[in-house]
C-alpha cells in the first residue's frame, strides 16, 4: 500500500478532480477531433499543474517525482490523450531545462511553462533514428555565435501546440554521443517548418507532428548544458521520464478497470449482472492485481530518484511491467464488455488504443528489456 505525504495527496485530490470534471466529460470528443486542445492545456496550467517538478524560485510548486507520476496518472485515468500532454511539459521539457538550464534559460524558457504562454516539446525521435538516440543524423553547425541546425524529426508530441522545442542534434558525427547537443528552438525560427501527422490510433489529443530545419539559426544561448554533454543528458532524462510512461500506463489500465468492474455489475447475463460469473471475477482480480503492480513499481522507481539514490533499473523494470499491464488489461476490459467495448465511443476501446503507445515511446518494451538485463549483468542497480 502506497503510503502519500498530504502534499502529495493534496495534488493527487487536486488532480483527480479536474481530471473528473474538466477532461473526463470531453474525452470522447477530444479523442476525436485531432485537435491540440490548448484550452485544457491553460486550465492545466491555472490549477499548477504545469508548476510540478519546479523549483518554487523559477514559478513551480516544487515536488520531484512522486509528485509528477502521481498527477500523471490521475490525469492519464480521464484521458490518456491529455495526460501526454502534461507528462511532456513535467516529465521532458520541463526536466531539461532545470537540471542542465542556466538560471537565464530557467528564467526564459521554465518560469513560463507555469505562468506564462509557453508550450513545451521535446524533439529527439528522427525518421532513422529512434530507440538507437546515437543515430542522430540533424546537424547542428557551429558559426560564430550561432549554430545552423538541418534535419528532421518525427512523431513529436504536443508539435502542433508548442511554442518552444528542445531539440537533440549532432555537432560532429565522428565523436558520436560525445558529438550531441540540445539545443531550444522557438516555434518562429526562420527555416523551422511543422508537419502534422495524421492518423494515430491513440492519445489523440496529444497531437503528433514532423519537424523540419532549413539552416535555421540558433543562438549559442539557446544551447542546454555543454556541448558534449548532449546525449548523456539526455539519457538521464528519459531515465525518469520512463516512470511517467509508467505512469500513464497505470493510469490507462485503472480507467479499463473501473469501467469494466462498473459494467460488469449492471449488465446482466443468464439473468444475473456479470459480476456473479466466476469467469468475470477472475478477470476483475488479475487486473486489479496488474494494476496495483504497477502501480507499485512506478512508486519505487520515483521514490528511489527523489531519495537520490540508484533508479535506472527500477525505472526501467516500472515502464516494462505497467505498459503490457495496461494493454493485458485493456484487452481483458474489451472482452469483458463484449461487443460494445468493440465499438468507438466506449471507454474500454479508447484506453485499449492508448495502451499501446506506452509498449513503444521512452524506449520500446524490448529495450526496457536490454537495460534490465545490462543493470543485472553488471550488477548496479
Amino acid at each position: 500500500m502506497l503510503h502519500l505525504t498530504e502534499s502529495q495527496l493534496q495534488i493527487q485530490k487536486m488532480a483527480r478532480d479536474f481530471a473528473n470534471k474538466v477532461i473526463a466529460p470531453r474525452a470522447l470528443k477530444l479523442d476525436e477531433s485531432e485537435e491540440f486542445p490548448l484550452d485544457i492545456f491553460e486550465s492545466m496550467r491555472e490549477v499548477g499543474l504545469m508548476g510540478i517538478g519546479v523549483d518554487p524560485a523559477h514559478g513551480g510548486s516544487g515536488g520531484g517525482a512522486t509528485e509528477t507520476i502521481i498527477a500523471v496518472e490521475e490525469i492519464c485515468r480521464a484521458y490518456a490523450g491529455i495526460g501526454t500532454i502534461l507528462a511532456v511539459q513535467i516529465g521532458l521539457y520541463g526536466p531539461v531545462i532545470s537540471r542542465f538550464g542556466n538560471e537565464a534559460q530557467k528564467k526564459a524558457f521554465l518560469e513560463p511553462l507555469n505562468n506564462g504562454k509557453l508550450v513545451g516539446a521535446f524533439g529527439l525521435t528522427e525518421p532513422n533514428a529512434g530507440s538507437d538516440a546515437s543515430a542522430l543524423e540533424s546537424t547542428a553547425t557551429r558559426k560564430g555565435d550561432k549554430y545552423v541546425l538541418n534535419g528532421s524529426k518525427t512523431f513529436i508530441s504536443c508539435a502542433d501546440g508548442a511554442t518552444h522545442f528542445i531539440i537533440a542534434a549532432t555537432t560532429d558525427k565522428s565523436k558520436g554521443s560525445k558529438g550531441i547537443c540540445i539545443l531550444m528552438v522557438p516555434r518562429n525560427s526562420k527555416g523551422f517548418t511543422i508537419k502534422r501527422q495524421h492518423g494515430k490510433i491513440g492519445i489523440i489529443a496529444s497531437t503528433t507532428a514532423e519537424l523540419f530545419f532549413d539552416n535555421v539559426e540558433v543562438p549559442i544561448a539557446n544551447r542546454i548544458g555543454e556541448e558534449d554533454q548532449g546525449y548523456k543528458n539526455l539519457l538521464q532524462v528519459l531515465e525518469v521520464s520512463r516512470m511517467g510512461v509508467a505512469a500513464q500506463a497505470t493510469g490507462i489500465a485503472q480507467s479499463a478497470l473501473d469501467a469494466s468492474l462498473a459494467w460488469a455489475q449492471q449488465r446482466k447475463s443468464f439473468k444475473v449482472p456479470l459480476v456473479q460469473h466466476q469467469g468475470i471475477q477472475f478477470m476483475l482480480a488479475e487486473m486489479a492485481t496488474r494494476v496495483e503492480a504497477a502501480r507499485l513499481l512506478t512508486h519505487q522507481a520515483a521514490a528511489l530518484r527523489d531519495a537520490g539514490k540508484p533508479f535506472s533499473k527500477e525505472s526501467s523494470m516500472a515502464k516494462l511491467f505497467a505498459a503490457e499491464a495496461a494493454m493485458w488489461v485493456a484487452t481483458k476490459a474489451v472482452q469483458i464488455h463484449g461487443g460494445y467495448g468493440y465499438f468507438k465511443g466506449s471507454i474500454v476501446e479508447r484506453c485499449f488504443r492508448d495502451a499501446k503507445i506506452t509498449e513503444i515511446y521512452e524506449g520500446t518494451s524490448e529495450v526496457q528489456k536490454m537495460l534490465i538485463a545490462k543493470r543485472l549483468i553488471e550488477g548496479n542497480r
